[in-house]
């Protein structure tokens, strides 16, 4: 799910609710793009994109880190479990579950952002409530 849907109240809502309304195990990936964006401004560290994508350099790697592992992750597993639904909030890097694959140079260097590769499948398929 991109920010736009993840960080406003009312799209997070009926997000949660439709997510919540869906039979057996899921996963959810979710953005928060526009609250890195804004907690880097914040910390005075400067957001640059191209062409809709963010060029992640340490700093910006340390927020996006923060604010997407932490701040839009639990919100989203804290309005699932007041639906009633038993939610765990993993990052790429918890248990090797998704590991990326840094977006090769060609005309831009992207940095530390990349694309999702393999992960661990098995840690996903092997989870029971």
């Amino acid at each position: 799910m991109g920010s736009k849907i993840v960080e406003e109240e009312a799209t997070l809502r009926q997000l949660l609710n439709d997510f919540a309304a869906i039979d057996g195990h899921k996963v959810l990936v979710h953005g928060g793009g526009r609250s890195a964006t804004k907690i880097a401004a914040q910390l005075g560290i400067e957001s640059k994109m191209v062409n809709g994508r963010r060029i992640t350099d340490a700093e910006t790697l340390k927020v996006v880190t923060m604010v997407y592992g932490g701040l839009v992750n639990k919100n989203i597993v804290a309005g699932l479990q007041a639906r009633g639904v038993n939610a765990l909030g993993l990052t790429g890097a918890d248990m090797n579950v998704i590991r990326s694959v840094k977006r090769p140079v060609k005309e831009v260097d992207y940095g530390f952002c990349g694309r999702c590769g393999t992960g661990g499948r098995y840690f996903i398929v092997g989870f029971d409530t």
